[in-house]
């Protein structure tokens, strides 16, 4: 009989692990609290309580190509950056395809899991639900957690001293949803993350000045990298990876601030991070320099208190008349169906083996997905998540002598390296190595491509997968889940990128011998020119 699953979510998390769980022979049901799939990136006009909230205007932060499921690209005529109503669209196709939505009960909410009585020899669990006012019960072999970390506000107004007496507006970013309503106004947006950076670019196209206050700074980059592709394609490859691993750890930093200053000079922009050398996660906009440059955003210090009408600044500087507070300050863990005993949160980080499995199960038959923020897409992570998940629970993962032990080494270990790297922030709790990590889950499941023996049987499949974009095909190449489209997948990856863009019709560029001849004689005239100059001097 196969093993039951109780999946909690139908977000992304959710719904690859739907699918991983039918690939393994599996028997899942979805638990969703909501009428619909999507969960963060199904936008809704409205806050509603324990769901996840988006502005409209959101568009993903990783490209198409490095944001798919492994063995389903996305349609070539998508954009690169999608639309958050694109992507959704994108997971309505995937989940017609493998046929996901009849696994799912709708508006059902999970209200607690506990252990089974015979736990320690079964794994089970119990699970209650509550839908349409009526409680259910049921037992299952194995619990996959999917409901998220961006439910949960993290607000600390103790920190604003003040705020009590400020007349004008505030609220928690989650709130926000477009910038209507706000003309004319003076705002201030606290926090420099990916959703306060968006809003505070937004807002500053109708209101009469906005502020951005930041305690440490941030780099910025583009989502357009060199020759106008995605930044992913091109930061996230196995050769830089390898040199980011090899390299001194000043040489390292020194060159990513090399890398991103390259746009602009972030000290310029008083943007530059207070400890430049973390590796912090970089936001992703492509307005703010611009609305720096000519005024309708200014960055300010922390605000060290509020008046009726004012934000005094760590730097004795005052902004008068604030209409508006926007605290994109983050948010906090919270699973409230859970035990507090199953998913600890200490020092603002939380205990899981291989930010998966909660350490002290005598079965590992919980699993938290998306419980992580790697410096790269989180769809191809949670989908090895799930597949590493699913495999386990078949009993495919042979677990370590003295296995809590060994787990618990593993947790400090990197629970040490972490901050170290990512710093100790509300920001950076979740924060891990992107191809290192994938790495990690892919070497579990079987699926890590051999670099070496591919460099020998198909070297120019080996030079893509170690030169090119790592994206989620090259764990499709080999191992449990082989998918026979994936070689064609990564071959192939640059006239997906192309597609969208080329939508006016153009003569081919000349490659005559003629032309090539040209750049040969104007290199060497450079070559020349540089030769004279130095005799020169």
């Amino acid at each position: 009989m196969a093993k039951k699953v109780a999946v909690i979510g139908a977000g992304v998390s959710g719904l690859i692990s739907l699918k991983c769980c039918v690939d393994e022979g599996l028997e899942p049901t979805c638990f969703e609290r909501t009428e619909d799939i999507g969960g963060l990136w199904r936008f809704k006009e409205n806050v509603e309580d324990g769901r996840a909230s988006i502005y409209h205007s959101v568009i993903t932060n990783t490209s198409k190509e490095m944001s798919c499921f492994s063995d389903f690209p996305m349609p070539e005529d998508f954009p690169n950056f999608l639309h958050n109503s694109k992507l959704l669209e994108y997971f309505r196709i995937f989940a017609k395809k493998f046929d996901l939505l009849k696994y799912i009960q709708f508006q059902t909410t999970v209200v607690s899991v506990k252990k089974h009585p015979d736990f320690a020899s079964s794994g089970q669990w119990e699970v209650s639900t509550q839908s349409n006012g009526k409680e259910q019960h049921a037992v299952f072999d194995a619990v996959m957690v999917c409901s998220g970390h961006h439910i949960q506000p993290h607000l600390p107004l103790k920190s604003f001293p003040g705020i009590e007496r400020f007349k004008g507006q505030y609220f928690h970013s989650r709130q926000y949803k477009h910038p209507a309503g706000f003309e004319g106004k003076r705002i201030l947006v606290v926090g420099i993350g990916n959703s306060a950076v968006d809003i505070a670019s937004e807002l500053s196209k109708k209101a009469s000045q906005v502020f951005i206050s930041t305690r440490h700074g941030a780099w910025v980059m583009s989502r357009i990298s060199e020759d106008g592709y995605p930044w992913d394609m091109v930061f996230h490859t196995r050769f830089s990876t390898m040199l980011r691993n090899v390299l001194p750890r000043t040489v390292v930093k020194w060159m990513m601030e090399q890398q991103m200053n390259r746009w602009f000079n972030h000290e310029n922009y008083g943007l530059v991070p207070q400890n430049k050398y973390l590796m912090k996660e970089p936001v992703l906009n492509d307005d703010l320099p611009s609305r720096v440059l000519y005024g309708a955003i200014k960055v300010k210090t922390r605000v060290k208190e509020l008046t009726e009408t004012a934000a005094v600044f760590d730097d004795g500087t005052v902004e008068e008349d604030i209409d508006v507070i926007v605290f994109a300050t983050g948010y906090t863990f919270s699973f409230p169906f859970l035990e507090d005993s199953l998913v600890k949160v200490e020092d603002n980080r939380v205990s899981l083996y291989k930010s998966m499995f909660p350490p002290h199960l005598e079965k590992p038959t919980l699993a938290c997905l998306g419980l992580i923020q790697p410096l790269g897409s989180i769809f191809p992570t949670v989908e090895l998540q799930a597949r590493w998940a699913t495999r386990v629970f078949k009993g495919e993962w042979a677990a370590p002598p003295s296995s809590v032990s060994y787990i618990l080494s593993f947790i400090l270990k990197t629970k040490h390296r972490g901050p170290a790297w990512f710093g100790k922030s509300q920001s950076q709790i979740l924060q891990t190595n992107y191809i290192d990590y994938l790495d990690e889950l892919a070497l579990e499941i079987g699926v890590k491509p051999d670099l070496i023996s591919l460099f020998f049987k198909d070297p120019k499949l080996a030079v893509k997968l170690y030169f090119g974009p790592c994206n989620s095909y090259q764990y499709r190449l080999v191992g449990p889940g082989q998918w026979e489209g994936a070689r064609n997948a990564i071959l192939t990856q640059k006239q997906r990128i192309l597609k969208p863009l080329k939508t006016r019709s153009l003569k081919p560029s000349s490659n005559n011998p003629a032309s090539f001849l040209l750049k040969i004689l104007g290199l060497l005239a450079i070559v020349l020119a540089f030769f004279f100059q130095l005799q020169w001097f």
